[in-house]
C-alpha cells in the first residue's frame, strides 16, 4: 500500500513541479489572467444501431470558455469524431472541431480543425492512465494551415474510502510543426495542466472539478500568457 501511494504522490509532485517550472519560464514578459473552463462529453457506441457496428464508436463535445477575471467569453468548442476500438483499451478516432474566438482586442475568427487521434488506457494497480495523440491540422486563415500535434496523459486515482471519487491529474502538450502567419512560428504552442477530484456517479455519467493552468507562446516566442482557469466537465458515456 505504501508503494502505491508513493507512486501517487511522485505523480502529483511531477505535475507540481512542471507548473511551478512553467511559471519562471519568460517571467518577465508573462500576461497572467483568470477564468473558466466548462465542458461536456458524450461518448458511446453505435451497437443500438446495428449490433455489427458495437466497435464503432461516436464522439460529441462542447467547451465554453471565459477569460478577463471571469469578465468575457472569449471561445467555444464543438468537437465531433467518428471511432473504432481495436481492443478494450485502444481506440482510433478521426474528428472535427469548430473553434469561434473573440479574442480582447482582436477580431472574430473561427478556427476549424481536422484530426486524427489515438487514444490508450492503461489500467493500473494505483488507477487509470489513459494516453491521447491528436494530429490537428488548424484551418485558420484562407491556405494558412497550421499542423499541430498534441499529446495528453491523465491518471485517475479513486479513493479506497470512497470508490466513486477520485484524484485526477493530467497534462497535454502542443507543438507546432510549420510556420504559418496566422499560426505563428514552429515550436513550443501551449502546455495545458490539470489536478482536480472527479464524482462516478454510475456507469454512464462522471463529472471533474478542479483547476487547469494553461501556458501560452505568441506567434513569435517573445511573450507568454498563463491562464489560471477553474474547469468542471460532465462526460456521459452510451
Amino acid at each position: 500500500m505504501n508503494n502505491k501511494r508513493n507512486r501517487f504522490l511522485l505523480l502529483i509532485a511531477a505535475l507540481c513541479v512542471n507548473i511551478a517550472a512553467l511559471n519562471t519560464v519568460a517571467a518577465d514578459e508573462l500576461t497572467e489572467d483568470a477564468g473558466s473552463w466548462v465542458q461536456a462529453v458524450g461518448e458511446g457506441s453505435l451497437k443500438d444501431i446495428d449490433p455489427s457496428l458495437q466497435k464503432v464508436r461516436f464522439w460529441v463535445e462542447g467547451q465554453s470558455r471565459f477569460d478577463n477575471d471571469w469578465n468575457h467569453w472569449y471561445q467555444g468548442m464543438m468537437r465531433t469524431a467518428i471511432g473504432y476500438s481495436l481492443s478494450d483499451r485502444a481506440t482510433i478516432w478521426a474528428g472535427y472541431t469548430w473553434l469561434p474566438t473573440q479574442n480582447l482586442g482582436k477580431s472574430y475568427v473561427a478556427q476549424q480543425d481536422v484530426w486524427p487521434a489515438f487514444r490508450y488506457v492503461l489500467p493500473t494497480s494505483v488507477g487509470t492512465v489513459t494516453f491521447r495523440t491528436m494530429f490537428e491540422s488548424n484551418f485558420l486563415q484562407g491556405d494558412d494551415v497550421r499542423y499541430r500535434p498534441r499529446q495528453m496523459i491523465k491518471f485517475m486515482h479513486p479513493l479506497e474510502f470512497q470508490p466513486k471519487l477520485s484524484v485526477i491529474a493530467w497534462d497535454e502538450f502542443f507543438v507546432r510543426i510549420n510556420t504559418t502567419p496566422s499560426g505563428g512560428q514552429s515550436g513550443f504552442d501551449q502546455n495545458r495542466a490539470f489536478a482536480g477530484l472527479g464524482w462516478t456517479f454510475n456507469n454512464h455519467v462522471r463529472t471533474e472539478f478542479g483547476y487547469m493552468n494553461q501556458y501560452l507562446d505568441d506567434k513569435t516566442h517573445t511573450n507568454t500568457t498563463m491562464r489560471h482557469l477553474i474547469m468542471g466537465s460532465v462526460f456521459v458515456n452510451f
